[in-house]
């Protein structure tokens, strides 16, 4: 009886502390992405009242590269860097990650770079909960739990999608399994930095995916769509395919061509503004959830009729790929929602379904794809457009996850399970070491 007592008191002592240890990190995270989001915005406005500024794009990328050249030592790894130390913690996550990729990220976005949020919201969520780690004089299981919360809560608060952070601070470690040992303690981390955000009056981006009325609280499945949203699905798995390739492959065309580090990120800004003169257009630039004055193609426009162009989710692909991979800081998943929607936007048309459906579709699937995450992307669909369109979500991004095969935008990302029956010789290796 008394070493019941013991072992049950040890239990929940044990519980309490892991408790705690989330909700402290989901706060300073969660008051950092508010920080992150409130100083995006101001910036991507300055950029949107100055639109000369994209001149000045190449000396940004040269400041940015000597930032990193001489103050990252191993920061430039970024997310990757995260999930290497939560794998086998040792060398640690360095304090001046935060800082450096939240400045870098901002710089980016001034000066009219293509890249997202989700990458910058995590790395900060990481090296906080280091940081606090370390104050804490944690050991290396608790400094693992510590990383796991700070990216859940990072993903969750930049998104306002609380589940999902959780969920993908578990299933981007190992693709195709899940340790539900840590979901608690990432649930609450999540929750609490996404209502930290909030409680700074930050808001979120609201999607408005319009469902028939009907009696039930799902859409009935029919043959018909189900086959629809399988050929779409495809599409988006090799969307997902052909952005992971092209970034790695423009990182290390500039790593080849160019052996000064600062160097890249200037010439990868020379061809971005080429690129805008080229096409004429300004839309994708930046983030891309709305499209800047005198601009018509965005996220949120993919969702109407007339929102996107056919190839805009190619467009969009090549620029984030050149500035992610020159050098530049900042997420690819905002891009990657932008390439979903557009490509979904296209794909509605041509099997002549709803627009708004497919644009949703491919918000979450291509990320799916992307990030092999297609759990925490089914969920984030049902948080972030309602469960109406459960049951296809969770096909579009399952089937999108499979036919992305083993690439991906997390090179430190480990193969649990191999997505090809016959391949389990891979299982264990991360995706870097399959380049």
């Amino acid at each position: 009886m008394l070493a019941a007592f013991h072992y049950w008191t040890k239990e929940i002592s044990h519980m309490l502390g892991r408790c705690g240890m989330s909700v402290a990190v989901g706060m300073v995270v969660g008051a950092a992405v508010a920080f992150f989001l409130w100083s995006l915005d101001q910036v991507t406005e300055l950029q949107w009242q100055h639109p000369g500024l994209l001149w000045f794009l190449p000396l940004a990328g040269f400041g940015v590269g000597l930032l990193y050249h001489f103050g990252g030592k191993g920061s430039d790894q970024g997310t990757s860097l995260l999930i290497d130390e939560i794998h086998r913690p040792g060398a640690g996550v360095p304090a001046r990650l935060a800082p450096l990729v939240l400045l870098g990220t901002l710089v980016t976005h001034l000066f009219g770079g293509s890249a997202g949020r989700e990458g910058t919201a995590v790395q900060m969520g990481g090296s906080l909960a280091a940081v606090l780690g370390r104050w804490c004089r944690l050991g290396p299981a608790w400094t693992r739990l510590a990383l796991m919360c700070g990216v859940a809560a990072g993903f969750g608060a930049v998104f306002g999608t609380p589940l999902t952070g959780a969920v993908f601070a578990m299933e981007v470690l190992i693709m195709g399994r899940l340790q539900y040992e840590a979901v608690v303690p990432l649930l609450i981390a999540s929750m609490v930095g996404d209502a930290t955000c909030t409680a700074f009056g930050i808001e979120h981006t609201q999607y408005h995916l319009a469902v028939a009325a009907a009696a039930t609280s799902h859409a009935p499945l029919t043959a018909s769509l189900v086959g629809k949203v399988a050929v779409a699905a495809i599409a988006f798995g090799l969307a997902a395919r052909f952005f992971a390739a092209s970034t790695h492959r423009v990182q290390k065309s500039f790593t080849k061509l160019i052996p000064y580090a600062p160097l890249r990120p200037a010439v990868g800004a020379l061809i971005v503004i080429a690129l805008v003169h080229v096409l004429g257009t300004r839309d994708y630039l930046g983030l891309g959830v709305e499209a800047p004055p005198g601009g018509a193609i965005s996220i949120g426009a993919s969702f109407e009729a007339g929102g996107a162009t056919t190839w805009s989710w190619w467009w969009k692909s090549l620029f984030t790929a050149i500035t992610l991979g020159s050098g530049f800081k900042g997420g690819e998943v905002t891009p990657l929602f932008f390439i979903g929607s557009a490509l979904g936007h296209t794909l509605g048309g041509l099997l002549n379904e709803p627009i708004a459906l497919f644009a949703a579709l491919g918000f979450i699937s291509v990320f799916a794809g992307a990030a092999n995450t297609p759990l925490a992307c089914t969920i984030m669909g049902m948080e972030l457009f309602g469960g109406h369109y459960a049951v296809y979500f969770a096909l579009a991004c399952f089937i999108a996850y499979h036919v992305s095969g083993h690439s991906g935008i997390y090179g430190a990302q480990r193969i649990g399970v191999a997505k090809r029956l016959f391949s389990p010789d891979i299982e264990g290796k991360s995706l870097r070491q399959l380049k």
